[in-house]
Order: C-alpha cells, then structure tokens, then sequence
C-alpha cells in the first residue's frame, strides 16, 4: 500500500463515527477530494457523490450513449453507535443504541464519546437494556469517566461507540480499529477516484460514481434515499451498482486470504452476468488472493440497489469481530463475544483497491458476459455430435 494511501486509511478509520452522525469522515472526505480537485457534491440526504460536481452532471453521466456501464461503487460512512438522549446526572448519560452491537459482557465496556467537533470523553456502559430481539443494545447509561473537554455539551450532540487502548493501531499486517466496517469501503472508493482523477486529467469523465451514505447501519437509509431521487431514471447506459463492503467472516472468507467476490447478502444473490466479469477481473488481477462466497452474515447496499431496479455485484474485505462483537477474539477483546476491536488485514485492503481499479477498465465484457464459455460449449458439442 502506498504511503498515501496508508495515510488516508488511517485518518478515516480514526474519525468518529455513528448512524446519522457522520460529520468527521464527510470533512475528511471532503477535505481530500478537493486538494486533489476531485469533484463531488451532496445529495439532499446527506450523502457525498464522488465524480461529478452536480445533480446535472450526474444525469448527464447516466444518460450519455454508451455500451461502457456506468460503475456506481457504494459504501458507507457509519457505523453502530449510540446517540445520547439526556442528562441523568451530572456524570451519568442516557442513550440509544443504532444499529448492531455485541450483547454479551458489555456492562463496564469503555466507550468514546464526540460531538460534531471533536472527541470529548470517555466513559463505561451501564444499566444496559437489550432490544426485544435480544440481538443488539436498545438502551443504556454512559457514566462519564474521562474528563470532559470545554463545557459540558446537550446530550443530544453526544454520540459515540465502543472505546479500545487506540482509534486505530497495527500488529504485523493486522489492521485493529474501533469501527472498519465500513471506513474501508470508503477509503477504496476515495482511492479508486484519485487514481481514475489523475488518469483522466483533461479527458472526459470515467463512467464512475462513488456514493458514500448515511446510516446504512440502521437498514440502507441513505442509499434509500438516493435512489428515492431517481436521478438515474432515463439512463441511457448500463448502470451497474458495485457494493463495497466490510464483512464479517464466515466459512470459506477468512481475513488475510484476499478480498471476496461478493456471491450474494443475506437477502439476495446478485446480478450473474456482471458477477462473471467481476470473476474474470478477480482471476486476472489477484489469481491467488481472492476469496467468493455469498457473504450472508449481513445484507448489505447492494440489496437497496436491486430494490430500485439497479443490477448489482459486490466485493468484501473480510472483518474479523464483526460489529465490535468478539467472534475472532484478540486484543483488546473483554471477553469471548463481548465488546471487541474489528479488525482487517492490509494485504485484503490492498486487494480491495487492484479489483476497483481493475474494474474501471474499458472494454470489459459486460453485454457478453458468457461468450467465451458459450464458444467453449458450442466447440464440445460439435465435437460430440456423431454420438447423440
């Protein structure tokens, strides 16, 4: 991984993030596509578009003639995290939960508190009440232990999530972080567009758009709320939605292994022509470091895409302790399934960036996905004709 890229990975995976409250990673992100003069914009929800500076050039891209697909690559900047409600005390906040989160052993956890400005406290979980579901927090206290920095904020500015020795921190290639699910979607699309930016300088516009949204972790809201826009609608080219995600380990998708051809979420398979390119792409650029799978620990964004009529493909890195919920263990982990650092590996991150870039090149067989098998199959049974 370069440097830069290195450095970029860093900075996202150490902002503070929760459903709804993205603010940290949305300045970042911003930050750096305009130093390298990267246009984007945000939607009325709140997400950034990356590749185009306006709702009319995004339509314009869409509606261009071409046979090259437009690549709608999609990622999401929250991650399961709590919002606080009130003041119980002076030391002792009310909150609600978003999203997923471990269930066992979380009475105690340490958890990091911010608002749209800055870190501001830490503090440890208690009076915890679990959804009627049993499958995530609903409810709890936050007793502030750290020293609270400036004034003593609203409760509702407040959020936060699970707090570990270090925002972000390595051992060997192992990559440990409050929340990689899914900053490491997001660094791959900001990559993807600085490469395709610097390439492109002068010439027209990739057929690329990166859509990086709001409270995925709460069931797709900000993608919901982009295709609800329907600013796709009167393509005149392919539109192929490419999920990025970070996802939980499973049999068959283990960290380190490489990224995964995403098969499928947990609600849906995806769309099997484009999956063949994605396939074809993977064991040309990574022949040996890549993983497939249906990937059905979760559902993901590319489920919201089909939904809204986009044919969809997906790609994972995998993530060990899913959701801060300690399956895989390690450091910094309490307990077996309670509160946990995730954690990635470099060389699945890196893997993740060759397939984005590999799959912007031109010319991909996208409208003839089959071809050559098809040819390979009409050859056997010219070859076996005499004996039917």
């Amino acid at each position: 991984m370069h440097a830069r890229h290195d450095k970029l990975l860093t900075e996202l995976l150490t902002q503070p993030t929760a459903p709804f409250r993205e603010e940290h990673v949305v300045t970042v992100v911003q930050r750096v596509l305009k130093q390298a003069g990267v246009p984007f914009f945000r939607d009325p929800v709140g997400n950034i578009v990356v590749g185009c500076p306006s709702r009319a050039d995004y339509r314009r891209l869409a509606r261009e003639k071409s046979g090259e697909p437009l690549r709608l690559f999609i990622a999401h900047m929250d991650h399961p995290g709590f919002h606080g409600l009130r003041w119980v005390s002076n030391t002792r906040l009310r909150i609600k939960w978003h999203g997923g989160s471990p269930v066992r052993h979380v009475s105690g956890s340490r958890v990091w508190l911010a608002t749209a400005q800055d870190y501001r406290a830490e503090g440890r979980l208690g009076r915890v009440r679990l959804l009627k579901s049993r499958h995530a927090i609903d409810t709890a206290e936050v007793h502030v232990t750290g020293v609270m920095n400036g004034a003593r904020p609203k409760a509702g500015t407040l959020y936060g999530g699970f707090r570990f020795r270090a925002p972000v921190w390595r051992a060997g290639k192992k990559i440990y972080t409050k929340a990689a699910d899914d900053l490491v979607g997001v660094f791959a699309i900001i990559a993807t567009a600085l490469d395709l930016h610097k390439k492109s300088r002068g010439k027209k516009s990739p057929p690329f758009l990166g859509l990086l949204t709001r409270a995925e972790e709460v069931g797709f809201v900000g993608a919901i709320g982009h295709f609800e826009l329907d600013w796709l609608a009167g393509a005149r080219r392919p539109v192929i939605a490419v999920s990025l995600e970070t996802s939980r380990t499973l049999p068959g998708a283990f960290v380190g292994k490489g990224p995964v051809v995403r098969l499928g979420d947990r609600r849906t398979v995806f769309h099997p022509g484009y999956l063949k390119v994605l396939t074809d792409v993977a064991q040309d650029v990574l022949p040996d470091r890549h993983q497939r799978r249906v990937m059905d620990g979760g559902a993901c964004e590319a489920t919201a895409a089909i939904a809204y009529g986009l044919p969809a493909i997906g790609l994972s890195v995998p993530l060990g302790n899913y959701h801060n919920e300690g399956f895989e263990g390690g450091p910094g982990c309490r307990a077996p399934r309670g509160p946990a650092p995730e954690f990635v590996h470099r060389d699945d991150v890196e893997g993740l960036l060759k397939l984005c870039q590999a799959l912007m090149r031109n010319g991909l067989p996208w409208n003839k996905p089959w071809e050559t098998q098809r040819r390979q199959m009409h050859r056997r049974l010219r070859e076996y004709r005499q004996l039917l």
